[in-house]
């Protein structure tokens, strides 16, 4: 997310054509980011939700109130900003409309690659009495939360999905209507009856860990590293219902930044490789020397990666032996011993 959409947020305050709320009033304010600094005459006291670690971290570091989830109800105000998902965009303002007080204000803002605009329209077709400014490449629109949201909020919440008929995910998770193809590759080269430690970084909402320990029940533990805190949620209930016998823990985990603590000897990951719009491999290249850092001698690594990707010498300069194990058309399964 670009700061100029968080000046398109804050900018209807900014401008003085939405009247900033003040001292006795709460707002809370859903997708927030860092890099915002309130408008004059903004006082009142702010509830930040950011459930990506990452975002969450940097939220803390300019020294913001923030959760991972909604605390609380009755909000004077709710800012909601847009992100690149629309289904989470929708869920937002359904939970907005939840937790704001009836008349109080919701302003939504997001740059024109969010599909603000068309979110704007499904509002007004609501029949909603709805302002809104283009700026900084964005627009923010704005409206008093009705008596009777009920409509609204059938229409955008996002009830959890049944996925495979074996796990439950959400909208705004990595593959949350289906099991991606790339997991679904690795899934199938993942070693049978092993029984060392074992992290699944980059877990999601728990598919590659419920295979793994299908294959390999005796697996002494299993731990599952996520920056998506809804998504752990959601690996967490995963685990439980697929392979309540294993050994499992769950880290809400920043792996580009923040070190791991325990020794595995076996990770296994399939790592994003996408930052907004374009393909980008410094996440995953991240991921793989957090995984040799984490890994015990003779410790192995077993990642997919779409084909276009360039892990292999970020591989090869941080393990002692590597090579491919399998590729189709789209994907790439890669191995290596520390």
């Amino acid at each position: 997310m670009s700061s100029e959409t968080l000046k398109t947020l804050f900018h209807p305050f900014v401008s003085g054509t939405v009247e900033a709320p003040g001292e006795d009033e709460c707002v809370l304010f859903l997708g927030a980011e860092a890099g915002f600094a309130l408008p004059e005459g903004f006082a009142a006291s702010l509830s930040a939700v950011q459930g990506f670690k990452p975002l969450y971290r940097q939220l803390l570091a300019q020294r913001i109130e923030t959760t991972p989830e909604i605390e609380g109800e009755d909000y004077d105000a709710v800012l909601i900003l847009c992100n690149k998902h629309k289904g989470e965009n929708e869920a937002n303002i359904a939970t907005a409309l939840g937790r704001v007080k009836v008349g109080g204000l919701v302003v939504v803002a997001g740059g024109k690659e969010d599909g603000v605009q068309p979110l704007r329209k499904r509002m007004e077709a609501f029949g909603l009495s709805i302002e809104h400014m283009p700026k900084y490449h964005g627009v923010a629109f704005w409206f008093g939360a009705p008596e009777d949201s009920s409509a609204i909020i059938a229409k955008f919440a996002k009830p959890p999905v049944r996925v495979d008929g074996r796990f439950t995910a959400a909208a705004g998770m990595f593959s949350h209507d289906r099991i991606d193809d790339g997991s679904e590759l690795l899934a199938s080269r993942l070693p049978v009856d092993f029984t060392g430690d074992v992290a699944d970084f980059g877990a999601g909402w728990g598919y590659l860990s419920v295979e793994m320990a299908a294959r390999s029940p005796g697996v002494s533990r299993l731990d599952l590293y996520e920056a998506n805190h809804a998504a752990l949620e959601a690996a967490k209930a995963n685990m439980g219902e697929n392979c309540p016998n294993v050994a499992a823990r769950f880290f809400w985990h920043d792996l580009a930044a923040e070190p791991v603590k325990d020794k595995y000897d076996l990770v296994i990951m399939n790592p994003p490789f996408h930052e907004g719009h374009a393909a980008e491999p410094a996440l995953g290249q991240a991921m793989i020397k957090m995984a040799a850092s984490s890994l015990r001698g003779g410790g192995r690594l077993l990642m997919v990666a779409n084909r276009g990707m360039p892990y292999e010498p970020v591989v090869a300069a941080n393990f002692k032996e590597s090579g491919e194990t399998c590729r189709n058309a789209r994907f790439k399964v890669l191995w290596a011993k520390k």
